[in-house]
């Protein structure tokens, strides 16, 4: 592979306007650039929590598989009728969900994001991802996207939700519920 990014600014954005994958420009408040630049964050708020020392191995690799799944959303998003997110990619996240949410007691309230620095960090990019979700959802209403990419922008945050809930248990942490 060739160097991809040779020069890092190249003025074209400038106007306002910036390039997506296939070439088309498009104005900087265009909904497809705001889901991606969500997804994005999203993703590095997946890196802040994988830079914390207290995560797991296995839920480490998790989570960086997912960070390069969150590209193919991202080149989904930025090149119109490239479709790279599948069922398999949903399945797998609800497999992920299913395995953390095993070791978890029944949720009978509301969760304080908190509990360690880590398992509020993952609450951070919980919400991230909600917004990336919203984000995905108004660029559909313009340009055409896979129901998978959605739905596993929604997959996500609910494995993000409780994975926040797991990793606050780990070492004899606790949640923080909510009291009414």
């Amino acid at each position: 592979m060739g160097h991809r990014l040779s020069k890092i600014y190249t003025r074209t954005g400038d106007d306002g306007t910036t390039g997506l994958a296939n070439g088309e420009r498009v104005d900087k408040s265009d909904l497809r650039v705001a889901a991606f630049g969500d997804v994005d964050e999203t993703n590095s708020a997946l890196g802040l929590l994988l830079a914390e020392p207290s995560v797991p191995p296995a839920v480490s690799a998790t989570l960086t598989r997912i960070q390069h799944e969150l590209f193919e959303i991202g080149a989904e998003l930025s090149l119109p009728g490239y479709r790279a997110i599948r069922s398999e990619h949903v399945t797998q996240l609800e497999r992920d969900l299913d395995a953390l949410n095993d070791d978890l007691p029944p949720l009978e309230e509301f969760v304080l994001p908190g509990g360690t620095r880590a398992a509020a960090v993952c609450h951070l990019a919980r919400t991230i991802c909600r917004r990336a979700e919203r984000s995905a959802w108004a660029a559909g209403k313009l340009t055409p996207l896979s129901p998978e990419l959605t739905r596993y922008l929604n997959r996500l945050s609910d494995l993000l939700f409780v994975m926040a809930r797991w990793l606050a248990r780990q070492n004899g942490g606790q949640e923080t519920l909510w009291r009414r």
